[in-house]
């Protein structure tokens, strides 16, 4: 076990060298070989997919843990094991950076951030790392972005992006290309105003930075009044995806601030949307807002994944979204527009009386619409259909795996607040019920997005907190509830093939890579964070009592004899 009190902070530990240590250039991102995991979703466009196929719906009953490795931290664990030819890197709650042979197991070296104990934050997580050049880049807690040399974890760089403590903080990926780095900001429930900035991954210096709430005179601020803009949200807390011929990234916006939209009349852009930057200035080229004067903390952070879809004779290229609004968009991409095309619930939705065929903008049943000093019962819950666990999409089935909480419903009651820099600007009383009746929460659906079909549904008990990745293999790998338990599937059928419990719950998200031969799978347990919240209110409302143990491990697996 490598215990985080062995070590002085904001060093790198080095037991070895990761040498000869394979810089990443932007081919070897835009064309990932098969062996590696070099992103937070494996690939620029997002799917969580792996095309290794060693192991397979045949033969994945014989998949055992082969290693193991104890991160010294308790709990919300959430980060993929990022892999660069046998070398992993893995990063915890309170920014830890850990290098490790990926086919043995052993340390190389351990980087920790050090951290101010005034540290703003309310999600006490992080989800990887990126990689770009002979570096490592981790987002961190207050607000830093550190550059580490990857062989060495030395610190290369550290520059700050924001002040923490007005509420700014980071908790994901960052997403490389073309020499910058990117990141959004958390701090949505802060009074914070969201924003994406890209820096130079050899300098530190910033390259650009762009708003996700317009200021005055700004294309999108005539969607506010007054000065709500300043502390108006639209938070940036999950890896944008990339599509290097258009040269735009995309990133998924949260909810506006404060949650009530009585307060802050209008559409309130670019909040809950879909927006597209180019890569190289920063400039918004296109957005789609899924849902306009948020009042239910439905964040859509949650990034599109690009695909190609088949529709009506023709194949375009499309951004796809699994939203926590209850709703499965299908939108157009372009050099300068997106296009909404089409969209479904895919859980239980009582807000929306309808979507406009052309624009994609619902109209709300007033009564579902929480206000100050109003209660509103709605369905999704606050947590929606679907919460940050990405869902992954697999081009040999064709499916998109979405991980879902059906038969959750909340409720909010708006109440009056005031903004003070780094304390909570929510004005809000929250509750959850499961549905009266209901047989299950949790859900894993298959869904084919040229026919707008859903193929097949696993069902849980519990809810699910669990990203999705999905192989060539024919083979879905998901953990996510309770019971500690983390799943193969079949991408066909939706049977499950195979499980291995854990130590705590797995919330991480699940890569794969091959070293001399052998391919693995990988990923994170530790339960935490909004999973446990969610887990504390399902008990509170069933009447009983769920005992989820803490412990931050990383499991690798490999097929046995």
């Amino acid at each position: 076990m490598i215990a985080a009190g062995l070590f002085l902070p904001g060093d790198a530990k080095a037991r070895q060298a990761a040498e000869p240590y394979r810089p990443v250039t932007d081919e070897r991102l835009e064309n990932p070989e098969p062996e590696n995991w070099l992103f937070y979703r494996g690939t620029y466009d997002g799917w969580g997919y792996s095309p290794l196929d060693q192991i397979d719906a045949d033969n994945v009953a014989d998949l055992v843990p082969v290693w193991s490795f104890s991160t010294g931290v308790n709990s919300g664990h959430e980060a993929p094991a990022i892999v660069n030819d046998g070398v992993m890197f893995v990063t915890t709650p309170g920014n830890q950076v850990i290098a490790i042979d990926a086919r043995t197991g052993d340390l190389i070296w351990l980087y920790e951030h050090e951290m101010p104990e005034d540290v703003i934050g309310f999600h006490y997580t992080n989800r990887g790392v990126a990689l770009f050049g002979d570096k490592v880049f981790m987002a961190t807690l207050d607000a830093r972005i550190v550059a580490l040399d990857a062989a060495t974890g030395e610190v290369v760089w550290s520059e700050s992006v924001a002040d923490n403590s007005s509420g700014y903080y980071m908790t994901l990926a960052p997403l490389t290309a073309r020499g910058k780095v990117m990141v959004g900001v958390s701090g949505g429930e802060l009074g914070i105003r969201g924003f994406v900035v890209a820096l130079d991954t050899e300098t530190g210096e910033e390259v650009w930075r762009t708003h996700t709430v317009p200021s005055p005179g700004e294309p999108g601020s005539e969607s506010w009044q007054g000065d709500a803009w300043q502390t108006g949200g639209a938070a940036v807390w999950l890896t944008g995806h990339y599509d290097p011929e258009l040269g735009l990234t995309y990133w998924g916006t949260g909810n506006p601030g404060p949650w009530m939209g009585d307060v802050r009349p209008g559409d309130n852009l670019y909040s809950n949307s879909v927006v597209a930057l180019n890569v190289d200035t920063g400039e918004l080229v296109g957005h789609h807002q899924y849902h306009w004067n948020g009042s239910w903390d439905w964040d859509e952070v949650s990034t599109p994944l690009l695909i190609d879809v088949e529709r009506d004779g023709r194949t375009f290229p499309a951004l796809v979204h699994p939203g926590r609004n209850g709703y499965l968009w299908l939108l157009e991409r372009s050099a300068d527009a997106i296009s909404f095309v089409d969209a479904w619930p895919y859980v239980r939705q009582d807000v929306f009386i309808n979507i406009d065929p052309k624009t994609g903008r619902p109209t709300y049943d007033p009564l579902k619409k929480p206000s100050t000093g109003t209660q509103a019962d709605f369905c999704p819950s606050l947590w929606g259909g679907k919460d940050w666990p990405p869902a992954a999409y697999n081009p040999g089935t064709g499916l998109l795996y979405i991980p879902a909480n059906d038969n959750l419903c909340g409720t909010i009651e708006g109440q009056e607040v005031v903004y003070r820099p780094g304390r909570s600007f929510v004005g809000a009383r929250t509750g959850l019920n499961v549905w009266p009746g209901a047989d299950h929460i949790g859900e894993l659906q298959a869904w084919n997005m040229n026919t707008g079909e859903k193929v097949w549904t696993r069902e849980f008990d519990s809810p699910n907190w669990g990203p999705v990745m999905t192989t060539a293999g024919n083979l879905v790998f998901m953990g996510g509830t309770s019971d500690r338990y983390f799943r193969a599937f079949d991408a066909r059928t939706g049977d499950q093939l195979w499980q291995q419990r854990t130590n705590s719950g797995v919330i991480g998200v699940p890569s794969s890579y091959m070293v001399d031969g052998v391919q693995y799978i990988a990923v994170q347990s530790g339960f935490g964070v909004d999973a446990a919240s969610m887990r504390r209110r399902v008990d509170s409302d069933r009447g009983t009592e769920t005992y989820v143990p803490q412990g931050g491990v990383i499991w690798v697996f490999a097929l046995g004899g």
